[in-house]
């Protein structure tokens, strides 16, 4: 069965685009839902002024996001973790956090676009790539610092 959607779906595409789905879930579900259009020929000449409504949000939201780019590419955020007195470290810094320090800055972004490979646990400087849209990618730098390392044995001696 073919449908134009009516709006984003994910996995399936955006809106005004011609999909082919099977009939239970065009019926039963995108169409009662407003989701989406069946595609008959009055429907299809109804693409353009969806077409037209895809391009003005999808500029305006390239626009935003270079503007969120500019701001992250200014920030340098400052985390630390503790350790414990063998030096374990307790927890990570996971992509989420940096979200939420981001966002204490007066940055909003998706957890989801930070792209952490693995959470963090070691101190020092790190670039995170952020893909904020397809066509814009910023750099989050971060400064981790571990509180609490246990001093080095060097140090202890000259101590006693």
């Amino acid at each position: 069965m073919n449908v134009i959607l009516a709006t984003k779906i994910e996995g399936l595409g955006c809106e005004a685009d011609l999909v082919t789905v099977r009939a239970g879930y065009g019926r039963n579900y995108l169409i009662p839902q407003g989701l989406a259009f069946e595609a008959t020929p009055a429907n299809r000449r109804f693409i353009n002024m969806l077409q037209k409504k895809r391009a003005e949000r999808e500029a305006a939201e390239l626009v935003n996001f270079q503007e969120i780019a500019r701001k992250i590419a200014g920030i340098e955020l400052q985390l630390t973790l503790e350790a414990g007195e063998k030096g374990k470290v307790f927890g990570a810094i996971t992509n989420q956090q940096i979200a939420d320090a981001l966002a204490a800055r007066g940055v909003e972004i998706d957890r989801h676009c930070l792209d952490l490979e693995k959470p963090l646990r070691k101190s020092g400087d790190y670039e995170i790539a952020a893909k904020l849209h397809p066509q814009v990618t910023a750099t989050v730098k971060v400064h981790l610092k571990i509180t609490g390392e246990p001093e080095t044995p060097d140090e202890e001696t000259s101590a006693e």
